[in-house]
């Protein structure tokens, strides 16, 4: 394993991906990766189309490697390339090159998978509050996080919850 340790968070849509890593960051006194695609479409000033999300999934990986020299003993990812991955080949039906050769390279250490259980939050950046498209979504990164080999756990409940989950299934693993 790796040092620091890459805990990815991974889930659909306002599912508390960067709640939770921030929480965990504050917990373990370690750096987290926030979504880079909310900085870059928040100062996008027209729609966002196919040739951005390469600039996000490289923007990303960009702030991840940065803040991993940050860190002691965890990195806590606030998404990956997968979330790119899935959503481009939902809104566009096709993956940057880059983008696959990329995923299959990244190494993380263990996956927090959020649950769709917390209420939908309206957001200008989210696009699917709908239920059914929500649990599709929580499908297909269930899927990818089965076929990944990486040790994963669903995280559901409220915050604190969630939080307590975590910190448990991190020290129980990394402990070993």
């Amino acid at each position: 394993m790796q040092i620091p340790r890459r805990i990815l968070i991974l889930g659909p849509e306002s599912t508390g991906k960067s709640t939770l890593a921030s929480d965990l960051a504050v917990h373990f006194d370690e750096p987290w990766v926030p979504e880079f695609a909310r900085e870059y479409l928040s100062l996008l000033d027209r729609e966002y189309e196919y040739p951005d999300l390469l600039k996000i999934a490289k923007g990303q990986i960009a702030l991840e490697d940065k803040l991993a020299q940050k860190a002691q003993k965890y990195l806590f990812c606030d998404t990956d390339l997968r979330v790119i991955q899935v959503w481009s080949e939902h809104k566009y039906g096709k993956v940057h090159e880059w983008v696959k050769k990329e995923l299959d390279q990244r190494v993380y250490d263990m996956i927090l998978l959020t649950d769709i259980d917390l209420p939908w939050e309206n957001d200008p950046l989210r696009e699917h509050p709908d239920p059914k498209m929500r649990q599709h979504f929580l499908d297909l990164y269930l899927e990818m996080a089965d076929q990944s080999g990486i040790t994963w756990e669903k995280i559901s409940g409220n915050r604190s919850a969630r939080l307590e989950k975590s910190i448990d299934l991190i020290e129980s693993h990394f402990s070993q």
